[in-house]
């Protein structure tokens, strides 16, 4: 099961692929029912000898609310994705068995195990291997209404170690790929014409990430991916990502500020022309999606407008302005424990805690400024008057009646969901 932020459903809710990875690491004598929140209620009391659920951080106080319910009617508990890889023995207080790490080489053992009643209270992955063989039951999102995207991997692993990034964390400084025929041979056979990768960055490989381009031009599908921002010095490249399908890159600015960046470790940003790089992807007919951080030492209360001013004078076809979340398992959040700067220890289980507020004490403003400066950003860059502004200007992103298309598709949902998420508490009220 996948639970949601606060218990509701989500109008922007995508296939989650891990169900689909353990789906396709499950043995065929084994019944499996998937119930996913963000899209449908979840039943009182599930019908099954067991319940599995992959918990984010910002689910994590829901998951608990959930498996204390079912563990006090009887029903066993296993608890695994990032949070709990990150906050073992924390989720172990809700769950009877926590998986760390990835799928493979524990999801079956703890079926075995489960299956002869000896489950055990934690499985760790010790995976190192390539990610040859890996496969995807997508047969369980059936019925189920998500954004009409195809969620892909080709990797996992990223080549940066941003200082707020829970990534090498997870799975180690090693970045594996999928072999170039499997992920061919997998988007052949999905009935999405438009396809996202979920890699933290496509071009992580950059040998295999050229291999996989050039076998997906005659597939004549449309995707969106992460990238780094050193592929827009590479205009060849640039070319092929446009005929392979690319249309819209998630691209991490982060900031425009060099002590920023050089505290967030991002040296490929530091080094690099943002001007350039937008012109690079607009003029390769590809939409841009920034993220940007505000709340590092170096920022002030003007920066989340500085930094919105500057995606809508750039005109991004998307953009988000996060204020800084320190997550379980990065550097940031240890340095900030240890400083004492964490305004909620805990902001995910903390009850006052609202999606969207300053999780820190910042040094440049008050956390009341970061909090309310970072929503005034992302509500100015989604007026309609600034979609429409955005949309306005062919090269960037009405170059094609399809690309148009997209963009105001991808606007609309994040408009409405922006402003429906703001200031909402974590976990169900109820």
């Amino acid at each position: 099961m996948r639970p949601s932020m606060s218990g509701v459903r989500a109008g922007d809710a995508m296939q989650p692929l891990v169900f689909a990875l353990l789906a396709a690491l499950t043995p065929s004598g084994v019944a499996l029912t998937f119930h996913d929140e963000l899209v449908e209620p979840l039943p009182e009391v599930p019908d099954a000898d067991a319940v599995a659920l992959t918990v984010e951080t910002f689910a994590a106080r829901r998951a608990y609310q959930l498996a204390d319910r079912w563990r006090a009617r009887g029903v066993p508990v296993i608890m695994g994705g990032f949070h709990p890889s990150m906050c073992p023995d924390e989720a172990a207080e809700h769950a009877d068995a926590v998986v760390v790490g990835e799928a493979e080489d524990t999801w079956p053992r703890l079926l075995a195990d489960l299956a002869a009643g000896r489950l055990a209270s934690r499985y760790d992955s010790t995976c190192a291997d390539g990610l040859g063989g890996v496969r995807f039951d997508t047969s369980v999102f059936a019925g189920k209404r998500y954004a009409p995207l195809g969620l892909v991997q080709f990797g996992r692993g990223c080549r940066f170690a941003c200082d707020f990034c829970s990534i090498h964390a997870f799975f180690g400084a090693r970045i594996r790929t999928r072999p170039v025929a499997e992920v061919v041979a997998e988007i052949a056979r999905r009935p999405e014409r438009m396809l996202f990768f979920v890699d933290d960055n496509l071009y992580a490989d950059p040998a295999a990430a050229r291999e996989l381009l050039e076998e997906l031009v005659p597939l004549r599908r449309r995707f969106a991916c992460q990238l780094s921002m050193d592929v827009a010095g590479d205009p060849a490249l640039l070319r092929l990502l446009h005929r392979a399908g690319c249309r819209v890159v998630v691209v991490g600015f982060e900031s425009t500020s060099p002590a920023t960046l050089r505290a967030i470790g991002k040296g490929a940003n530091l080094h690099a022309d943002y001007e350039r790089v937008i012109r690079a992807f607009h003029a390769a007919r590809i939409m841009i999606y920034g993220t940007f951080v505000v709340g590092y030492d170096a920022d002030s209360a003007r920066t989340p407008a500085d930094a919105a001013d500057f995606a809508i004078r750039h005109r991004f076809a998307v953009a988000n302005f996060n204020p800084l979340m320190p997550m379980p398992g990065t550097r940031l959040y240890d340095r900030l424990k240890g400083q004492g700067r964490l305004i909620h220890d805990r902001w995910w289980i903390d009850p006052a805690y609202r999606y969207g507020d300053a999780m820190l004490v910042p040094t440049g403003m008050t956390p009341a400024e970061l909090t309310d400066g970072c929503r005034a950003a992302r509500f100015a860059f989604n007026t309609p008057a600034c979609i429409a502004r955005r949309l306005a200007h062919p090269a960037a992103n009405a170059h094609s009646p399809a690309n148009a298309a997209l963009f105001l598709a991808a606007n609309l949902v994040s408009r409405r969901e922006i402003r429906a998420k703001q200031g909402r508490r974590l976990g169900a009220s109820g």
